[in-house]
């Protein structure tokens, strides 16, 4: 029986951006119901939140433990189905696993853990719990890249030979971590953020777009991590020569310090027949450059993207020209998760498109090529192999 799924949150309280993003964009499809949240470490601050949100202040927690405590006690039909866990990288892995445990379905952000030893741990006691888990890699949520990925397997592009991901960023080309600006001071600080500063908040969705379009791993890498600014521990730039499967060679950077750039989030991919091109500051349009033909602008919402990407269209919202972006992509996941879901909880097969969502082995590829990044560039910049994983 079709149902609202049950959505609790940890994380996203006063002045954070991310949780709120995720509140937005997992009611726009009405699939989704927020009903419960921690959403502070601070008491008094999610009590605050879960007024202005209008919930049952019962089921508004001071912490996560007593959050699963409490809906655990509740009945089936009450209960959250599962938490959306928005709050700083190290608390990643301890919500989600103790979540999972206790038999919840978990959304999380990216990156998926602090460490690759708790990705893979996590990746175990997900297959282990049964439960749905995905990974808010957002980007890979838009129509346009859902087109990129089936034209790719397609073969539309002819056998591939190379791939270009970056995404630069200035916002942090000055020390604003020092002025006690909220988002930079946790990005900033390794005991919230982990080994990895710009290639960890930004760098791992170039390599998710990258990995994800293509079909093809990383298997190899040779980085140069910078920190410019004086007294930042964690990098701000990050420059990455990559092998990938099949001898497809390419190039991945990242930058927070690029004065000038907003969310400069972009993609070539180049094979013998053709290249496409995707940016993310313009999301609805996709470039198809075949080798003996001319530029083509293929745009979201219309026809001819249906006899192309099915995954493209269910992604799709609106007819052509009305501009879907950033809020849309983060809904296709929460849509995904949300169908789910519910056609495990009946005994349903899920379809490879309904099941298109970050997951857990997406998380344990991102904090593989993290660690990698890391390792190449503390040994002076040398090829260095990703793990199997």
């Amino acid at each position: 029986m079709k149902r609202k799924v049950r959505m609790g949150m940890v994380g996203g309280g006063p002045g954070a951006f991310i949780g709120n993003v995720h509140r937005m964009a997992s009611r726009l499809d009405g699939k989704i119901e927020l009903v419960a949240g921690a959403f502070d470490i601070d008491p008094v601050k999610s009590k605050q939140t879960g007024e202005e949100l209008c919930l049952d202040s019962s089921r508004v927690y001071s912490t996560y433990k007593e959050m699963i405590a409490n809906e655990s006690a509740l009945s089936a039909d009450k209960r959250i189905d599962f938490v959306a866990v928005t709050t700083p990288n190290n608390w990643h892995f301890p919500i989600a696993k103790d979540f999972l445990e206790a038999g919840f379905n978990v959304m999380c952000e990216k990156p998926m853990t602090m460490t690759l030893d708790e990705a893979l741990e996590l990746q175990k006691i997900v297959e282990k719990s049964g439960k749905v888990f995905g990974l808010m890699h957002n980007y890979v949520g838009y129509p346009m890249v859902k087109l990129a990925k089936d034209m790719v397997k397609n073969g539309e592009l002819g056998k591939l030979r190379k791939v270009v991901s970056i995404y630069p960023q200035g916002w942090l080309a000055r020390p604003i971590e020092k002025t006690g600006q909220q988002q930079a001071a946790w990005r900033t600080d390794p005991k919230q953020s982990g080994a990895g500063g710009c290639v960890g908040d930004i760098g791992s969705h170039a390599e998710n777009l990258a990995e994800y379009i293509t079909g093809l791993k990383i298997t190899e890498l040779c980085a140069d991590l910078t920190s410019f600014i004086e007294g930042r521990p964690l990098d701000d730039d990050c420059n990455c020569l990559v092998r990938f499967e099949d001898g497809v060679k390419g190039v991945i950077y990242a930058s927070q310090i690029s004065v000038g750039e907003e969310n400069g989030l972009s993609i070539w991919v180049y094979g013998t027949d053709a290249g496409i091109e995707w940016h993310q500051e313009h999301p609805n349009q996709l470039l198809y450059k075949p080798i003996d033909g001319p530029v083509q602008i293929l745009s979201r919402g219309n026809g001819y993207i249906g006899t192309k990407s099915p995954a493209a269209v269910r992604g799709s919202r609106i007819p052509a020209g009305h501009p879907e972006a950033f809020l849309e992509a983060f809904a296709n996941h929460y849509s995904n998760f949300a169908d789910t879901i519910l056609l495990k909880e009946e005994g349903r097969e899920v379809d490879p498109i309904i099941g298109d969502f970050p997951q857990v082995h997406d998380g344990v590829r991102g904090m593989a090529f993290i660690e990698t990044v890391v390792a190449s560039s503390r040994a002076g910049s040398v090829w260095t192999k990703m793990p199997k994983v």
